[in-house]
């Protein structure tokens, strides 16, 4: 049978070949019933086709409301599969929108995801956050509470954090606050140094700035000195200008205690070998600038107070290598020749001043008896001649020069021996051209009285005021101490010329021809080998002085200062008792070098004046000395009494001179 139908199937294919479909050949159906063709014979296939049309006509008739109603249902089928074809349609062109909001809706959960977990992360390490998160605020609080140590270590672990954290934005802002809380503390640090602390707190202060690492070595120094300097620059501003010597010797107290300070602390801190290389300088420089400009404003009179101050300040220099004593001689010398240049131009001017006014015999001599008495018992070898109270313009003139002179032994240099000398040779030449100018305008005028007094009045001013001013000067600038610099003797620099002294005789040279003819007579040789004896005892009286100079002077004659440093800065009052124990040296050595002349003698014995001042330069009888306006007061008043005393006679003063010769 099998293999019938494989003959059938054979023949089928051969007959058909391609008529019928594939999906028929399964079909249990179609093989029966084509089986059951293959089996009829002509007729019945021929019967067949008419049979199969009548069926399926009969089909048709019974069944059309089927067919009908499957047409109707094809027909909405397919309107269906158009309706599904357009949404098929509409669904393919939305799905790739779709697609890429499904991959974004996938990233959001992505991202959503990792949030939470960052959040339970976060929550996990709240506390540790947390103090990462206050760390500006606590760096901020510890700046400003002055807590540095802690800030540093603030600042330290915030820099490995960036270290190894840099990329995380947090991180970076934390950075960024802790650098300004760093800057805080180093404007902090730097202003501290800009006040008034010590080496202990200098040396914390040095140490933080060298931990914070924003500066080299070098600009750390260059910075400590540019603080300090404000700070002391901030201290001579604030000292009053008003007084010039209020303003200089509290610039010298604030320089020396704040400038040893400053040196002393950069020692300490930084410890440099070489001494150039520590600040100073430039704060000397501006002392002496400060010091030479109060100078010309005046400080009246009280040189001697400054300068022991600024020897002391330069003295305390010298143990840091910085020693400016040198620099202050120039300053002081040029100082104390204005001043007296000054005071010897008032002098001058108020002589000629009272020239114009002055007429011979409108005062007459009036001298108290207690005067008289006075000079007799205090009777030295520097005293004023009393010849001049007789004459005003000289007496006036005289006071005002030794008022020069009293203000400048306190501080008398003696460099400045020759310059002196030449001022007041300079001021007595004027004097006597003004009395010339006098004589030439009132010569016509003269009676024989005033003829007499005016030539008395030259011969005072020639044989008086001149041969005092000059012994004056001797007591001021020592000869001895002179060669003593100089490394000569005595003989040596009296033939080197006028050196601290005048030229009297060239002084009185334009008035010779008034002055009245002197005769003089001839001493016997006795007295001759006498003063030579006399000669030669004071020569070897001034040798010994100048080797006792030499061994009991520990310091340099012209403008220097002890080496041994002083606990104190000198006060004005020690100065002024140290400067009147020196001019009584002073007086001492020239009251054993200088021998006074028969005509000194003369006028030590008629001496009667109390001017203060000029005992302040040229004695030590201070206490019973007054001003020549208060002499002149007294004359007022006492003028019938005194004109009443009579002067000592020529006995008499030939005895008082024995005496003198004898106690010398």
């Amino acid at each position: 049978m099998s293999s019938y139908d494989i003959e059938d199937e054979s023949i089928l294919s051969t007959v058909f070949k391609d008529a019928f479909p594939d999906s028929w050949r399964g079909n249990a159906e179609f093989g029966q019933y084509l089986s059951e063709l293959s089996s009829y014979g002509v007729e019945k296939l021929t019967e067949e086709r008419a049979q199969i049309l009548e069926q399926t006509q009969d089909l048709a008739f019974h069944n059309y409301k089927t067919f009908i109603q499957t047409a109707e249902c094809s027909k909405e089928i397919f309107q269906d599969f158009q309706v599904i074809e357009g949404h098929v349609d509409a669904l393919l062109a939305k799905l790739p929108k779709l697609n890429k909001e499904c991959g974004q809706f996938l990233k959001e959960a992505q991202e959503i995801n990792s949030s939470r977990k960052m959040n339970s992360m976060t929550l996990q390490r709240h506390t540790q956050l947390l103090e990462i998160l206050e760390m500006p605020q606590l760096m901020d609080t510890c700046v400003r509470n002055g807590y540095y140590e802690e800030a540093l270590e603030l600042a330290a672990h915030v820099k490995r954090l960036e270290k190894k954290h840099s990329h995380i934005q947090v991180v970076v802002n934390i950075v960024n606050e802790v650098k300004n809380s760093s800057q805080l503390m180093l404007s902090q640090l730097i202003h501290q140094l800009r006040s008034n602390i010590q080496l202990p707190a200098c040396l914390r202060v040095i140490g933080y700035l060298r931990r914070m690492d924003v500066f080299t070595e070098a600009e750390l120094r260059i910075k400590f000195l540019q603080a300090r300097d404000a700070w002391f620059q901030s201290i001579l501003l604030s000292i009053p200008t008003d007084d010039a010597y209020y303003h200089i010797t509290k610039t010298i107290e604030a320089s020396r205690v704040h400038l040893f300070d400053i040196i002393t602390q950069y020692r300490a801190i930084f410890s440099d070998e070489d001494p150039l290389l520590i600040g100073g300088k430039d704060e000397i420089s501006q002392f002496l600038g400060i010091l030479q400009q109060d100078l010309q404003l005046g400080v009246s009179g009280r040189l001697d107070s400054i300068l022991g101050q600024c020897m002391y300040f330069g003295l305390s220099f010298s143990r840091v290598g910085a020693d400016f004593r040198g620099l202050l001689v120039p300053i002081f010398q040029r100082a104390v020749l204005r001043e007296f240049t000054d005071a010897i131009s008032m002098a001058s001017i108020r002589f000629n001043e009272t020239m114009q006014s002055y007429t011979l015999l409108g005062t007459l001599s009036a001298v108290p008896s207690s005067a008289l008495a006075l000079a007799s018992q205090t009777g030295g070898g520097l005293q004023p001649p009393s010849s001049l109270l007789e004459f005003n313009p000289l007496a006036a003139f005289c006071n005002d020069v030794l008022m020069a002179f009293n203000e400048l032994r306190l501080c008398a240099p003696l460099t400045l021996a020759c310059d002196v000398s030449d001022l007041v040779q300079q001021s007595l030449m004027q004097a006597c051209h003004c009395v010339l100018d006098y004589h030439r305008a009132e010569e016509s005028t003269f009676n024989p009285q005033e003829a007499d007094k005016f030539s008395s009045f030259c011969r005072v001013f020639a044989e008086d005021l001149v041969p005092f001013l000059n012994k004056c000067l001797q007591a001021l600038f020592p000869p001895s101490q002179i060669a003593q610099i100089l490394g000569l003797h005595l003989s040596e620099l009296s033939k080197l010329g006028f050196i601290g002294v005048m030229d009297t005789l060239g002084i009185i040279r334009p008035m010779e021809h008034l002055l009245p003819v002197k005769q003089e007579p001839e001493p016997p040789i006795v007295q001759e080998e006498e003063s030579n004896e006399e000669t030669a005892v004071i020569g070897q009286k001034e040798e010994e002085n100048v080797a006792s100079d030499e061994e009991d002077q520990s310091q340099d004659v012209v403008l220097t200062a002890p080496e041994e440093p002083v606990p104190d800065p000198p006060e004005v009052d020690e100065d002024l008792s140290e400067n009147v124990k020196d001019d009584r040296k002073i007086d001492e050595i020239t009251s054993e070098n200088v021998k006074p002349d028969t005509e000194t003698d003369h006028d030590v014995s008629e001496n009667v004046t109390h001017n203060t001042v000029t005992d302040s330069v040229v004695s030590e009888n201070v206490k019973h000395d007054m001003e020549i306006d208060q002499v002149k007061s007294e004359n007022v008043n006492e003028e019938d009494t005194v004109a009443k005393d009579k002067p000592p006679s020529e006995n008499e003063m030939e005895n008082l001179e024995k005496e003198l010769d004898k106690s010398e």
